[in-house]
């Protein structure tokens, strides 16, 4: 009688698995949540990145940021303005055009003096943690050791003679490479920026010369050329404003040691550029 045996638990479990279903059934009704039909399509009109330069932790929880009102639309540097007014269609407002930015790294120290030597992991945080604070007697210099390179996921920055340089038209703004940058040298700048400052030292002009013969002295020869009022030097370091830069130039051709560059990019996708909730570090 082997095969009533065999019918009854056939029989068993074809109960449990309809109940069990019933249940599932069931539940799925009663604890069913209801998801903003907006949702999918704001997830579509991004990049699928999930570079965090939004200042979230994914495409995803962008949108959802932007559908709970937390975030505007236009943070997402690597969908740029295409992904922004597909956003504002979406949710039914309308957007400024918006700027891509790329990321910028403040040293031009190929001249960089060591006061020692590191024989420790290709790492820059590691490296800042022996010989009080790094190898470099310039406290602010690029250490030099690709943490930044090894993060970007576009293959937009490398060493060059020692010191990290972005390829502005591979570099898509996450700013990854910003977070594991121990000296906190990377920024964001408009794409198109002609006019750049490579030094972040605030440190005296003389402390400056004893580390880094191309490092900012605070002599404020740009800041008294600029036609515009666009450049001061704030803490002994010349800074930019770029909402009144217009490139021209001056500023370049008056700096001693020849750390403010006119990069010659491509000026196009200009427009607005948001402030990030991130990357927006002191010092």
């Amino acid at each position: 009688m082997d095969w009533i045996m065999i019918l009854k638990a056939v029989a068993v479990l074809g109960g449990l698995g309809a109940v069990f279903g019933t249940i599932l059934a069931v539940a799925s009704k009663v604890f069913h949540v209801e998801t903003d039909p907006r949702f999918e399509p704001l997830c579509e009109a991004l990049p699928g990145a999930n570079c965090g330069g939004c200042g979230y932790s994914g495409c995803a929880a962008y949108a959802q940021a932007v559908l709970d009102g937390k975030a505007p639309v236009g943070l997402c540097n690597a969908g740029g303005d295409d992904s922004a007014q597909k956003m504002a269609a979406i949710m039914g407002v309308e957007a400024k055009k918006v700027g891509r930015q790329v990321a910028f790294v403040r040293c031009s120290g190929t001249t960089a003096k060591n006061k020692g030597y590191y024989e420790g992991i290709d790492d820059c945080l590691a490296a800042t943690k022996v010989g009080g604070r790094g190898p470099l007697t310039c406290k602010f210099g690029c250490l030099g050791y690709g943490s930044c390179t090894k993060i970007c996921p576009n293959d937009a920055i490398h060493l060059v003679d020692g010191i990290s340089k972005v390829d502005p038209d591979k570099c898509v703004g996450c700013m990854l490479c910003a977070t594991v940058c121990p000296r906190n040298l990377i920024v964001p700048v408009r794409y198109g920026t002609h006019i750049t400052v490579g030094c972040a030292s605030t440190a005296r002009g003389s402390v400056t010369l004893r580390g880094c013969s191309i490092g900012c002295i605070g002599c404020t020869k740009c800041q008294k050329t600029c036609p515009k009022g666009a450049i001061k030097v704030e803490n002994n370091l010349a800074r930019i404003d770029y909402e009144l830069c217009d490139n021209c130039g001056l500023c370049v051709e008056v700096c001693p040691r020849h750390l403010i560059s006119d990069s010659n990019l491509t000026a196009k996708d200009v427009g607005e550029v948001h402030k990030h909730r991130v990357f927006q570090r002191q010092g």
